[in-house]
């Protein structure tokens, strides 16, 4: 009887002959409701829930081998990493040094005349990159397995943070928005940020684990939304009309892929139209749905931003003015220059070559976070990858737009380039995660092997593709 190998996904194996099985602790590959780290052992499946199933090689009796020594082997069981996508670490690091730069550029004018501090605004910006590309290293060593013990807590304790926004003292409204808490000497942050990652984080987790149950309207459809609607209702309550776009685009997107029907979208957008029948919008946030249509009906009022972000674009031309020679440097004529309308003040310093470039590193993000996701090694980290690289793009994709006059004014900023300590942090901690998957994926192959159960198209499944794993090759003892 020979040794037979099976492909083993994310592992690599090697067997000797020693007197009993050993067993390895390993973080589970793609857990379910109580994924955690466990024991991986000879002839016994490390699974959870739905995910992907990791299975020990059957183990045999060689040719001349000793029946004792062939019945109790000894298995070294180690995950494979490689280097993270190079291309992921070159787009973010890009774009933040970009967004320094712009920050000092459009917000040293009004600094200075404000505080008499040319570095007041881009200085903090700094500090909080510095802290995010940190934070982003750390992440990336990580095994983004372990996510799964803490999504539930982090989602819970997000919607905690967006609750106490509303409480009188905690709160700070800005703009008329209750976006921002306040407690204590601490600094101020933007719960609503905080909320992106630990709703991803825990819909991966919930939908990896559903399985096919997702394409249910009582086991997909009704749960999903009383996952999603407190998150997005808190943050419609701010009210932040293009925070809560991103975190609807994104949790329906990660629904579509893991499994879901038309028809089920078909019936959220009924229910959608009905809730905002129900609850309205506010008379600004229809204002701004005017102005979008003809925003010089009130070109010093509700259009002036537009109309501001327009002008610098076009002073820019296909090369710029150059770097501090901007018309509206400092937020001067153009409000929030150095956040929400920084790639109005990048295109008019450095033209349409220099938009073109910020575009085309998003584009690139964008490439490598779904070529991460389709070559992930488990459906959580398929998920994972997928709910990132959806959020930081559509937000993207919404605040030019918005600059470029092709979407009503939203507020939101753009990622790894506006200033905000608490998107920048959020932002990198997300760009980590990605590239801790990125360390684990599997390079396309003909070979289907060991296809797990949770993966494929059609019958209800997710919309990833399945297991593309060569198999092991022989050892140097063995017959091929």
């Amino acid at each position: 009887m020979g040794l037979m190998r099976r492909s083993l996904p994310g592992l690599r194996t090697s067997a000797s002959a020693t007197p009993a099985p050993r067993a390895v602790p390993l973080p589970r590959r793609c857990g379910g409701n109580h994924g955690s780290p466990g024991t991986a052992r000879a002839g016994q499946p490390d699974r959870a829930g739905q995910g992907v199933r990791d299975h020990a090689p059957a183990i045999g009796r060689r040719p001349g081998m000793p029946r004792a020594a062939a019945a109790k082997p000894d298995l070294i069981l180690r995950r494979e990493h490689h280097q993270p996508d190079w291309s992921i670490l070159i787009a973010v690091v890009a774009l933040s040094a970009i967004g320094i730069l712009m920050v000092y550029s459009s917000s040293a004018m009004r600094a200075y005349v404000q505080q008499d501090d040319t570095l007041a605004i881009v200085g903090p910006q700094i500090l909080w990159g510095a802290l995010g590309v940190l934070t982003m290293l750390v992440v990336m060593r990580l095994d983004y397995r372990y996510l799964r013990l803490v999504s539930l807590v982090a989602y819970l304790a997000a919607v905690v943070l967006l609750v106490l926004v509303f409480v009188p003292g905690l709160g700070r409204v800005v703009g008329g928005s209750a976006r921002w808490l306040v407690i204590g000497p601490l600094p101020a942050i933007h719960p609503a940020e905080i909320a992106k990652l630990a709703l991803v984080v825990y819909l991966a987790h919930w939908l990896a684990s559903r399985g096919t149950r997702i394409a249910g309207f009582r086991s997909g459809t009704i749960p999903f939304l009383l996952i999603t609607l407190p998150v997005v209702g808190l943050v419609f309550r701010e009210p932040d009309l293009g925070t809560t776009t991103v975190i609807a685009a994104t949790a329906f997107a990660m629904f579509f892929v893991s499994g879901a029907r038309l028809w089920q979208f078909g019936a959220m957008a009924v229910l959608g139209v009905v809730a905002a029948l129900v609850v309205g919008l506010r008379e600004y946030q229809l204002q701004r749905i005017r102005t979008f249509l003809d925003p010089w009906q009130d070109p010093l009022g509700t259009g002036f931003h537009t109309i501001q972000g327009l002008l610098a674009l076009g002073l820019g031309g296909v090369f710029g003015a150059g770097l501090g020679e901007s018309k509206l440097a400092g937020g001067l004529y153009l409000p929030n220059a150095w956040n929400d309308f920084i790639f109005a003040i990048i295109g008019e310093e450095f033209g349409f070559v220099g938009a073109g470039l910020v575009v085309v590193l998003f584009l690139l993000l964008a490439y490598a976070g779904i070529r991460t996701a389709l070559r992930a090694p488990d459906t959580f980290g398929a998920l994972l990858a997928l709910g990132i690289t959806a959020w930081i793009c559509i937000q993207a994709f919404i605040n030019i737009g918005v600059v470029v006059a092709l979407l009503p004014v939203t507020g939101i900023t753009l990622p790894f380039i506006s200033a905000g300590g608490s998107s920048l942090i959020i932002s990198f901690a997300a760009a980590g995660i990605l590239l801790s998957i990125s360390r684990e994926t599997v390079e396309r192959t003909n070979q289907e092997t060991d296809a797990p159960a949770d993966r494929g198209r059609g019958n209800g499944r997710p919309h990833l593709p399945g297991s593309r794993r060569r198999g092991l090759p022989p050892t140097p003892t063995e017959p091929a």
